[in-house]
């Protein structure tokens, strides 16, 4: 027989056609959404029972004027030959004339006309499933296959019609090569979004999703990032599936969760602008509810904090101010990167304030909420373990270590809080009252020194060189001058920018902190040199006398003895003049606090302006202003340093 060929009509007015020609006309045109099929009705009365069949009732249907057609079933020679016979596909354009002369030949009923409106899958489905009839090879692929399977069973394309037909060729395609891999079936699950309610009729959907699950931890993270091809409705399935099976790692399930937030959540961070050529772009709408999906799959517990990372936890919370999502998606987040605040970044904490209604540039309630919720889990630890009375003292501890952060991680977040006020400091905005409670809001365990929130301070103050008397104390008040190092020190005592009392507290500690390491350098000292070399036994005395003993060992120690108490006699006296020095400067603070009273109502704004600088006059302090760069240390600063450098 000679080739068969089908063609293709461009678009007229009455929507695209496609022809099979075989030598033979047409004599069936199905209507397939807005495509016209032109075809041969036995090739497709071997494969289909449904097309059979509904060929047969319009053959009964005829008038009795009109010739009916003799039926020739499935087993005569034409249909065999047509069912074999080798078809090559070609695109070709019809003229108006011939699409008028093919409606009369339909009017004057010469070919039958079928009309599926619903068919699975639309035209390009139908077309794949009429080539099979034709004889021709279609490839089974993860994205046809679940389509064919559903145009099969629509079509009734069985075994029982005929032997080796579509339907048992995609069922077995899809259970070999489609399910044995989660990549493949998370394709063939994203083909049936447009196959519903076929494809959950057929159990292709939840077989999909059951195998996605089953092989979720077995296999590598790599199909991860197919994920981002499912809408929201299959990817909450998948989700669902996999937290119900116990075989499935937490790892993977964030796995899943990380993958699929950044592929369809445009902008997720500074650093993930990129999107899968995949992945539908979605309206604003669209992305509110993928995120507030993906905040509902986030994991209750801490996790590993390898793929939830808390990156990505403060990028999810900046979108979510980007988007307006819901309090409650908010406050969810918000809890969660609590958690994993200690590996947070000041980069990944500065979030804009995107509300009109914001003076700030920095969304600073935000990060002190996630401080808070970050410390709950401490007192959370402390009420756990007092009311633990009736257990052991190892179980209250082993429950306190688990509920409440460790020590590490409060000081790291103490570090993190003192840089992130030193980078929102230079906001003019920045109300006093706010700055003071973000930096109080750490517990005094959480700062080793207080070098980093001096810092915070200094940048404040010059960025807010209007604030009243009241304020520059309230500020400087966050400041534990007790724990600043002797860099901090020195540059407290020349800053011009602190009010005096500050200054004063700064020398005064600093001196008393010297004063504490020479008593305790005095004390050592004072020891006999018998008190700190005990003398040995008459018994091991006479051994070692029998040995030699070292005339030149005693002689030494004699002499350094000495020249110790040399210096201590001077540090002595020099710790008598500071303390004389000190108590000048205390007679002077009552003196200038006498004098506060009858200030000229043109210092009347800034008191703290003139008596800061005659003051210093007065003592010979002459030092120049900068801001201060001091950071936090992790080494104690030796006693022989701070003696070495304070001034």
């Amino acid at each position: 027989m000679s080739s068969s060929s089908m063609a293709r009509h461009g678009p007229s007015r009455a929507g695209e056609a496609w022809f099979c020609t075989t030598g033979l006309p047409s004599d069936v045109v199905f209507e397939v959404q807005d495509m016209s099929f032109h075809l041969h009705k036995f090739p497709l009365m071997s494969k289909s029972r449904k097309i059979s069949r509904m060929l047969a009732e319009q053959d009964e249907q005829r008038p009795p004027g009109q010739p009916r057609r003799r039926r020739r079933g499935s087993s005569g020679g034409n249909a065999e030959e047509h069912a074999a016979a080798e078809t090559e596909i070609e695109e070709a354009e019809e003229e108006d004339g011939d699409e008028e002369q093919q409606q009369v030949s339909m009017e004057d009923g010469k070919s039958y006309r079928i009309t599926f409106p619903d068919f699975p899958g639309g035209p390009g489905t139908f077309e794949a499933a009429a080539k099979f009839c034709y004889g021709v090879r279609v490839e089974l692929t993860p994205w046809n296959v679940a389509p064919l399977r559903c145009a099969a069973e629509y079509l009734e394309m069985t075994e029982e019609h005929s032997e080796d037909n579509l339907a048992a060729r995609a069922e077995a395609y899809l259970s070999q090569a489609v399910l044995r891999h989660p990549g493949e079936a998370t394709k063939a699950l994203k083909s049936c979004e447009d196959l519903l309610p076929h494809a959950e009729e057929l159990g292709i959907v939840a077989r999909c999703v059951e195998a996605i699950a089953a092989r979720s931890s077995a296999t590598s993270r790599s199909w991860f990032g197919d994920l981002a091809v499912l809408g929201l409705h299959m990817y909450k399935r998948v989700m669902a599936a996999m937290a119900a099976r116990e075989d499935v790692r937490t790892e993977a399930l964030e796995g899943c969760l990380v993958s699929y937030a950044k592929a369809t959540l445009p902008g997720l961070s500074r650093s993930m602008r990129w999107r899968r050529a995949s992945a539908p772009v979605s309206s604003e709408v669209e992305q509110r509810d993928l995120l507030e999906a993906v905040v509902a799959s986030l994991p209750a517990d801490k996790g590993s904090g390898s793929v939830v990372t808390a990156k990505f936890l403060f990028a999810l919370l900046r979108t979510a101010h980007i988007l307006r999502a819901s309090d409650a998606a908010r406050a969810a987040i918000e809890r969660k990167a609590a958690t994993q605040l200690e590996q947070a970044t000041v980069e990944d904490v500065l979030i804009p304030s995107y509300s009109g209604a914001a003076e700030t540039l920095y969304d600073v309630d935000c990060v002190e909420r996630v401080v808070r919720h970050f410390l709950a889990e401490e007192e959370v630890g402390e009420d756990e373990a007092s009311s633990s009375a009736a257990i052991t003292e190892e179980e209250a501890a082993a429950r306190t270590t688990a509920s409440r952060p460790s020590a590490v991680a409060m000081t790291q977040v103490g570090k993190l809080v003192d840089n992130y006020l030193a980078e929102v400091a230079s906001d003019a905005n920045l109300k006093p009252a706010k700055f003071c409670e973000l930096a109080l809001a750490m517990p005094d365990h959480a700062r080793i020194y207080d070098d980093g929130v001096y810092r915070a301070v200094d940048i404040y103050l010059k960025a807010h060189p209007r604030l009243t008397t009241e304020e520059r104390d309230r500020v400087c008040g966050v400041v534990d001058c007790r724990k600043l190092t002797v860099e901090a020190c020195t540059h407290a005592a020349q800053n011009e920018r602190l009010p005096l009392r500050a200054v004063l507290q700064v020398l005064f500690f600093e001196q008393l902190q010297l004063r504490r390491a020479i008593t305790g350098t005095l004390l050592a000292s004072t020891a006999s040199p018998r008190a700190r070399h005990p003398q040995p036994q008459p018994a091991a005395a006479a051994v070692r006398h029998a040995a030699g003993p070292s005339e030149a060992w005693r002689t030494t120690t004699v002499q350094e003895s000495q020249t110790l108490r040399l210096d201590m006699d001077g540090m002595r006296t020099r710790v008598q003049g500071l303390e004389r020095e000190c108590s000048s400067m205390r007679r002077a603070i009552k003196k200038i606090d006498g004098r506060g009273g009858t200030a000229s109502p043109s210092s009347a704004s800034s008191p703290d302006a003139a008596a800061p600088a005659g003051w210093r006059s007065r003592y010979r302090c002459k030092f120049s202003t900068q801001v201060c760069d001091s950071q936090a240390r992790d080494a104690v600063v030796s006693r022989a340093s701070r003696m070495g450098m304070s001034p």
